[in-house]
């Protein structure tokens, strides 16, 4: 663990750069193999305006983070934050607790506000009128819900106490688990069901982006599914029965297009407070 904590203490920026492009690339091969299911479209030109903004991510994070470096060093130096007020525990336990609470304000938090509060969720929105989700829909935020996010994993800095290595080995896991739980693939639904007890699972968090309520307001996880079985966030859904999208921006045309779907947080929309779609 310490060798683990070392070398994120120092990652290079290039490494973490490695983590993405190996993570995606790893996903959309197995995508091929193992499907979820055999969508008709040309992967490529669905995976652009994807890609655009995972590029937008990446910028607005490496050029926020000397503020995740700065207030690691200093929660460090001042002993704040939860687990620095903690009796003095083994290396792994310190690090699972901290993951785990960066998980919560970070993803779990962050996402359960932008479901909630109304101009964040027309933000959010971006991410969930993608009607082919695959392993390029991970990283598909506005810029402005990237900075929303950012804000909340910097308050979770300040609240868990995490060193710069935690935050950076959080970052890498949030990255690869948000491919994986997007991922276009097929697990053996007892696998899944399995994992989902302690890992948010592709199952698990497609059920969120169903097209209806209640479904979309549900299993917000990120990395851990603790959090949403706590707050009783937590719903099953037979994957079979999946719409992806979100029904009042049913326009894919227009939900694939860039310069249309910068707009979209700034368009005038009345979320529905619930739908007659509860099929179990």
């Amino acid at each position: 663990m310490k060798n683990i904590i070392d070398y994120f203490e120092t990652i290079p920026s290039l490494h973490r750069s490695l983590i993405l492009i190996g993570g995606l690339t790893f996903f959309w091969l197995l995508e091929s193999g193992l499907p979820l299911f055999k969508f008709k479209y040309k992967k490529w030109k669905h995976a652009l305006p994807n890609l655009f903004f995972t590029l937008t991510t990446i910028i607005i994070n490496f050029a926020l983070a000397f503020l995740l470096l700065g207030s690691a060093d200093w929660v460090v130096a001042n002993d704040f934050g939860v687990i620095n007020w903690l009796p003095q525990m083994p290396l792994w336990l310190y690090a699972l607790l901290g993951i785990l609470l960066l998980d919560f304000f970070g993803a779990y938090l962050a996402h359960y506000v932008e479901h909630k509060v109304k101009p964040l969720w027309m933000v959010h929105l971006v991410h969930h009128t993608d009607h082919k989700v695959d392993t390029t829909t991970a990283n598909r935020h506005h810029p402005v819900e990237s900075l929303i996010r950012f804000a909340f994993t910097l308050f979770g800095v300040f609240a868990v106490g995490t060193p710069i290595a935690l935050v950076m080995l959080y970052q890498a896991m949030s990255l690869i688990f948000t491919q994986f739980t997007h991922a276009n693939i097929k697990l053996p639904k007892g696998v899944d069901k399995v994992l989902s007890y302690v890992i948010i699972s592709p199952d698990m968090h497609k059920t969120h982006h169903h097209y209806r309520l209640p479904y979309t307001d549900s299993n917000y996880g990120n990395i851990f599914s603790i959090w949403d079985r706590i707050f009783g966030t937590y719903m099953y859904m037979d994957r079979e029965k999946l719409i992806y999208g979100v029904d009042v921006f049913p326009d894919e045309v227009k939900n694939s297009n860039i310069k249309e779907l910068l707009k979209q947080p700034f368009q005038n929309y009345e979320k529905p407070t619930l739908s007659a779609d509860t099929e179990n």
